[in-house]
């Protein structure tokens, strides 16, 4: 008789062959199935020879292998695809079994499959996994949520195969989020701010391309400088190898061939649709995702191109002009600005969201589990961890006093580089979002009294008043004054 394995998986894409390779690196016995046989096969016959992995060609085979509590993992497309495997699944389980939901899910969708489950005694996992082919296979950011009973049961085996951070490389990047859908939530918010810092680094890059006519060579040079600093991360990594390659095909660089029209899976506009239900102001991330449809649109923008004029010969007389260095120093410095605000905006939409969830989040745990094995792992992260274990309940990253003396000393350079984007014509939506943002958070006034003034005029939304309680409203036609009066 074969042994039993310690955990299934369903699903041989490339995050799943090598989320399983991980797992039979750590000595766990794997079992897998794929709904095309032929991928079960050339995975067996492949990357999987010799290691402690069996393939299977049915969920019932699967499930018949597999220790108790037995454990199943789904890595397929978020949506009908998980609702039909659990559907396959839940009659084959029995109660105190595990699903585990390892993809990009709405965290809605999960919370409504818990509840579904629930009745049948099956424990429900909806679990972010961050860090792409090369983490899934080496050690993933793991943000497990959904049934606490299941989390024992497959807590040895996720925080052995995640990363490793800390002074002795032995903390791993995984640990409880919280209930319901909060495993997922959290893995979307990541992926919001990875949006936002993406789209971030885009505007530094064209600012210092169309701006100071910098060389592929010369961005290499840069990035390479900024990653040796406070931008220390892994896009800042990744954005400076992408100058330094050719494309085989023209003997051009390879991101300069690149269509500038940019696609994306959903989880950053959910971020944004979830900011506007809680109430909260996560503009970059949501400019991040304009920016996305914006480029999308390319037929439409260069038609727009041959009609529509910016400011003429701007950007000539701000090379001639400008000190090259210094504005590469601005630029550095408003992007860790930017930055700062993007993720105190994400950490802001979490609080709200757990706050109304229930969830019990914590913060500083979070930032570490993103520092490392993730893609928006960096090194200021380790910052955000301090924050929080400075104070547990703060109210906004904006106010702890490191970020408030960096966003402090940076402001000058960064009020600088968003008006010369502005004058010069080069598109900083991203940059101009966090600035606006730290602006407005910061104003103790802002001009929506006349807003309420205007909505109790034309609709009788009332107001209320800055020197008594209550709620009133005013007849605005009786009280004006006649034009000519």
């Amino acid at each position: 008789m074969q042994e039993q394995c310690d955990i299934g998986l369903i699903g041989l894409g490339v995050m799943g062959q090598n989320l399983v390779l991980n797992m039979a690196d750590h000595g766990f016995s794997v079992a897998a199935y794929n709904r095309t046989t032929q991928k079960v096969d050339d995975f067996a016959a492949g990357p999987a020879k010799g290691k402690s992995i069996m393939g299977f060609y049915s969920p019932g085979e699967l499930v018949k292998n597999l220790k108790t509590p037995r454990r199943v993992m789904m890595m397929v497309k978020a949506g009908e695809p998980v609702d039909a495997n659990i559907q396959q699944l839940a009659p084959l389980l029995e109660k105190g079994d595990i699903i585990i939901d390892g993809g990009n899910s709405y965290y809605e969708d999960t919370e409504r499959r818990i509840k579904e489950l629930e009745p049948h005694g099956i424990l429900f996992m909806g679990t972010g996994i961050s860090g792409g082919e090369e983490g899934a296979r080496h050690g993933p950011s793991i943000m497990p949520g959904g049934s606490r009973d299941a989390w024992p049961h497959v807590q040895p085996i996720f925080q052995s195969i995640a990363a490793k951070v800390g002074p002795n490389n032995d903390i791993p990047c995984c640990d409880w989020i919280g209930s319901g859908g909060a495993g997922h939530y959290v893995k979307m918010i990541h992926n919001g701010i990875e949006y936002g810092d993406m789209q971030l680094i885009c505007e530094a890059y064209s600012l210092l391309r169309e701006g100071l006519a910098l060389t592929n060579e010369e961005l290499y040079d840069v990035f390479a400088e900024w990653n040796r600093g406070d931008l220390d991360s892994y896009l800042i990594e990744i954005t400076r190898d992408i100058f330094s390659v050719k494309d085989p095909k023209s003997d051009r660089f390879l991101v300069d061939v690149i269509m500038d029209r940019a696609v994306q899976k959903g989880t950053g506009r959910w971020t944004a649709e979830s900011a506007l239900q809680l109430g909260v102001p996560t503009t970059l991330i949501t400019e991040a995702v304009y920016a996305r449809h914006l480029s999308a649109l390319k037929e439409n923008r260069v038609r727009a191109s041959k009609l529509l004029r910016g400011p003429e010969g701007a950007v000539a007389q701000f090379r001639k002009s400008v000190d090259r260095d210094a504005f590469i120093e601005a630029v550095r410095q408003a992007l860790y600005a930017s930055k700062i605000c993007s993720y105190a905006q994400g950490f802001f939409q979490m609080q709200a969201a757990g706050e109304e969830n229930g969830w019990g989040l914590h913060y500083g745990d979070i930032a570490l589990l993103w520092r490392g094995g993730c893609i928006i792992r960096a090194a200021f992260l380790q910052k955000i961890k301090e924050a929080f274990d400075r104070d547990a309940d703060l109210e906004n990253l904006l106010l702890d006093p490191y970020f408030n003396e960096v966003v402090e000393n940076s402001q000058v350079a960064w009020r600088y580089v968003v008006s010369t984007a502005a004058q010069v014509g080069i598109p900083t939506p991203a940059f101009s979002a966090a600035l606006a943002y730290y602006d407005g958070y910061r104003s103790a006034r802002l001009p929506q009294n006349l807003l309420q003034a205007q909505r109790d005029y034309f609709g009788a939304h009332t107001y209320e008043r800055i020197d008594e309680e209550g709620v009133f409203h005013s007849d605005w036609m009786q009280l004006r004054r006649e034009p000519g009066d």
